[in-house]
């Protein structure tokens, strides 16, 4: 790739800023982010020898409020990357109108080759570097690719320790008995799910059992949204994971599939070392294979630049919802508007995971918890109302949806910027 991937993402912000006056102050503000932090991670190996581990904490901005992003355990891991995602979420909270910046955090790691003991000092050992970066007022981390609501225990236990206080608001995601909020573990998927059924509708999918959809990704967000997609009575055709997928054109039994995976799991570890291509009634596939099948809407929700320009002409969906972050590059997104596929960016798609962090956020400063019901109803109204407004917009100015999501997260944001005062106001007032 000839560009970095923040390099490529800014190319979406340049594309929705000539569909909107902002402010010279906003976007010289949105040109960089505020503050990254590297540390270095020392752990403990069970065999008594020490590695090192880099870490990342990327603050975009905090116009609209402290940043909020979830925290990767990856090899892939760069600070590229995790500027790049603090980036789109600064977009994602402006467009679920969550009174938040954006922030992301990440480790250079593969966790699968670790222990549990292993796991958590490294965990524990990454709040060590980034405490002094990151608050219940300042940046707020969350769950992300690889970690789960264990190591945000863990890593709050550790915040708890250095502060000598109980602040169960600086991390989202965790356990429920620490703090966390109900509805969590399923909120990016349910958030996506209310999205599609907003939005299916509107692009000419209104029979549910007609609809084929395909899923890259069958972790947390991916296995959960086919279930629900599946229990709606959508027509799940294909699924896959890191090591392979499965399609069958009848359809899919989604309970069957997420059961067998589950129960594959070694208990003793944290994370799934069994593919769900291993079942053998469906037809085998690979990842790429499964982008480019004849179905009516893909949902790309395992990792980054999965769309290319490479095989951007080879895709044969009608639509798209991306629920992984950044799934489709520029180039591949300008060849998909050129072929009239249009692709439900991640900015809103999968913005039900921040949201309901948002609302566990809340709940621990005020400490009241709700039930979730509760939660689960909130986040249908704000991820419908967002879908229809994001909607709207792109029909009234003819915009693709993603331009139209980042000129609907613009003219929060730069709003909240112009508030503090531009070029334009003290010149006024110096005239004056």
């Amino acid at each position: 790739m000839s560009n970095s991937l923040l390099e490529d993402a800014r190319k979406q912000l340049d594309k929705a800023l000539e569909h909107i006056e902002i402010s010279d102050d906003s976007r010289e503000r949105l040109s960089m982010p505020k503050s990254t932090i590297i540390t270095r991670i020392p752990v403990r190996m069970d065999d008594g020898t020490l590695k090192v581990f880099q870490g990342f904490r990327v603050r975009f901005d905090d116009s609209r409020g402290p940043t909020k992003g979830g925290i990767r355990f990856h090899p892939g891991v760069t600070l590229d990357e995790v500027q790049s995602l603090a980036f789109w979420m600064t977009f994602k909270c402006a467009v679920l109108d969550l009174p938040y910046g954006g922030g992301k955090g990440g480790v250079t790691v593969n966790p699968k080759e670790l222990s549990k003991l292993e796991l958590e000092r490294l965990s524990r050992g990454y709040i060590n570097g980034v405490a002094d970066f990151i608050g219940p007022d300042v940046d707020i981390p969350a769950p992300d690719v690889y970690t789960n609501s264990m190591i945000m225990g863990w890593m709050m236990d550790q915040y708890n320790i250095i502060r000598r206080s109980v602040q169960p608001a600086v991390i989202t995601g965790k356990p429920l008995s620490m703090g966390g909020s109900r509805g969590r573990e399923a909120a990016t998927s349910l958030g996506a799910f209310f999205v599609m059924r907003t939005l299916l509708p509107k692009m000419g999918f209104k029979k549910p059992e007609k609809t084929r959809i395909a899923i890259q990704g069958f972790g947390n967000a991916g296995s959960i949204l086919a279930l629900q997609l599946y229990e709606a009575g959508y027509k799940v055709v294909a699924v896959s994971d890191s090591k392979g997928g499965i399609y069958d054109p009848k359809g899919l039994d989604i309970p069957v599939i997420k059961k067998q995976k589950e129960d594959t799991q070694k208990l003793q570890t944290l994370y799934c070392d069994m593919s769900v291509c291993h079942i053998d009634e469906y037809q085998s596939i690979d990842n790429a294979q499964l982008l480019e099948l004849d179905v009516d809407i893909l949902v790309p929700s395992a990792l980054e630049n999965q769309i290319t320009e490479k095989n951007a002409y080879n895709i044969k969906a009608k639509a798209l919802f991306e629920v992984a972050n950044g799934p489709v590059d520029f180039a591949g997104d300008t060849i998909l508007e050129s072929r009239g596929i249009p692709v439900v960016p991640d900015i809103l798609t999968n913005a039900g995971g921040v949201t309901v962090s948002y609302f566990e956020w809340v709940q621990n400063r005020s400490g009241l918890y709700w039930t979730e019901e509760d939660v689960n109803e909130r986040l249908e109204q704000r991820m419908v109302r967002e879908a229809g407004n994001i909607w709207q917009l792109a029909s009234e100015k003819k915009l693709p949806l993603r331009t139209a999501a980042y000129v609907h997260a613009l003219s929060r944001i730069s709003e909240s910027m112009d508030a503090r005062g531009t070029k334009n106001y003290y010149q006024k007032r110096d005239a004056d």
